[in-house]
């Protein structure tokens, strides 16, 4: 493997990433190539779509680990839509090459949408939500709350960023959390928050907040469908299932 070049933007902390074995060294149910040839694409993170993608990491960095970085800088895959070719050269890890591949197909993602507008992500449980969010989120360093707005067939209509910081029942409000779903007539919301220690675990606050969020909801004609906390390693745990700050 050849190692990319650090564009102007890193940080020193960016030369010094801890070790990760390489992709071959996984087991291969954890090998994003093997888990697209058996379970299909629909199936798999963002972060591994975009590891296939790049192929290859770099000198002490794998490439699903390189992927996962490259979601949380350039603010997940709406984010990653958004960026030029200089940006995203500009990034470790990303040589010309890696940078044309990930635009080409991210530009025949949008004409394939052109053509066919109906097509949206379809929420059918948690699982959905953690190949959405999950490689990108349990890469950040801060907790950070999202909200899925979902249409009536469960189908994403956007994901908002709501919190940065402590997620916590002194700052999460549910007119805030509420206000996106308001704005754009959605009728049901998924709540996604990570935990940066890596256990996804909910805490009692989790619950609290929930049930703060589906009390509000029910208010504003909004349903909450679930709670979902990431965690590290591709673990989540979704409150609804957990029983959680829903009623029984």
């Amino acid at each position: 493997m050849t190692p990319g070049r650090r564009g102007q933007g890193e940080s020193k902390d960016d030369q010094h990433t801890p070790y990760q074995p390489m992709i071959r060294d996984l087991p291969q149910e954890d090998r994003p190539r093997e888990r697209l040839r058996q379970y299909g694409p629909r199936y798999l993170s963002n972060a591994e779509l975009v590891a296939i993608l790049l192929r290859t990491g770099i000198k002490g960095e794998n490439v699903l680990a390189l992927s996962s970085r490259l979601l949380a800088r350039r603010g997940g895959l709406a984010g990653l839509g958004r960026s030029t070719y200089a940006e995203l050269c500009s990034q470790r890890g990303l040589s010309d090459a890696k940078a044309c591949q990930v635009l080409a197909a991210l530009e025949l993602g949008r004409r394939f949408v052109s053509l066919a507008p109906e097509e949206r992500t379809t929420i059918q449980g948690p699982q959905d939500v953690a190949n959405l969010l999950a490689g990108e989120m349990a890469a950040l360093d801060q907790e950070h709350l999202r909200v899925l707005l979902l249409n009536t067939r469960h189908q994403v209509l956007s994901i908002q960023e709501i919190y940065v910081g402590n997620v916590n029942t002194a700052v999460v409000r549910p007119a805030e959390v509420f206000r996106p779903a308001v704005r754009d007539n959605a009728p049901a919301i998924i709540v996604v928050h990570n935990h940066p220690s890596g256990d996804p675990r909910p805490s009692q606050e989790d619950a609290a907040i929930t049930q703060d969020l589906a009390q509000g909801g029910r208010l504003l004609g909004i349903e909450l469908l679930d709670h979902v906390v990431i965690g590290s390693g591709n673990r989540f745990v979704s409150l609804k299932e957990r029983g959680m700050g829903f009623d029984k």
